[in-house]
């Protein structure tokens, strides 16, 4: 284990900020870990939502995108936590600076009806974009855990806000993976915009 890599234990779960020495535990969580009822080769590694700019960027099979995801890992363009329970990794939250991350694939598909003008120079913005969570270890907390750790360091950060973007009816695990409304209603999150499907939810950190 890398010695200086932050941790943090609540009760049995450790969340770890990702680093690039914890490329290897990341690629191998989206390896291992089933994240929907869906064909196996859907296997995302979270390289849509990066720093990136996706424009000719070809993330079209498995292979494709697991080489890019370990290559963004180890240069910090996918950002985020791990969530660990005895040494693996059981969950994971993608979180980035929101200016960052306005040409990546995902949020030039998706997110066209977001407000994009909060954040600016003088507002810094954190947004969460995705958890991915162990169908064993769902429903125990962890997603709150990882959360938490997102408006934590944010807050030491100097971020203004912390952003996010659930669906405002639950589908299913594969298209909730922004997580619930009721999850960031429980930490402190208020609806500041809504489109047909969204609610931005955000929680002032100053």
């Amino acid at each position: 284990r890398v010695a200086d890599v932050e941790r943090r234990v609540i009760m049995n779960i450790e969340i770890r900020k990702l680093v690039p020495e914890l490329a290897e535990d990341y690629i191998r969580f989206f390896d291992t870990t089933p994240h929907a009822d869906e064909v196996e080769d859907h296997r995302c590694y979270c390289v849509w939502w990066c720093t990136d700019d996706s424009e000719g960027r070809d993330y079209s099979s498995v292979e494709k995108r697991r080489e890019i995801a370990a290559r963004y890992v180890r240069g910090n363009i996918i950002q985020g936590y791990l969530a660990y329970s005895d040494g693996e990794v059981v969950g994971w939250c993608n979180a980035n600076t929101k200016s960052d991350c306005q040409k990546c694939y995902c949020w030039r598909r998706f997110m066209g009806a977001i407000p994009t003008g909060q954040s600016t120079p003088d507002i810094k913005v954190k947004s969460v974009f995705c958890f991915a969570i162990a169908p064993q270890m769902r429903r125990q907390g962890i997603a709150r855990q990882l959360l938490d750790s997102v408006c934590r360091d944010a807050a030491q950060d100097g971020f203004d806000l912390v952003e996010a973007y659930p669906n405002k009816a639950f589908f299913d695990a594969a298209e909730d993976f922004m997580g619930p409304v009721g999850l960031y209603l429980e930490s402190g999150f208020v609806v500041s915009h809504e489109t047909d499907d969204k609610f931005v939810m955000i929680k002032p950190l100053k």
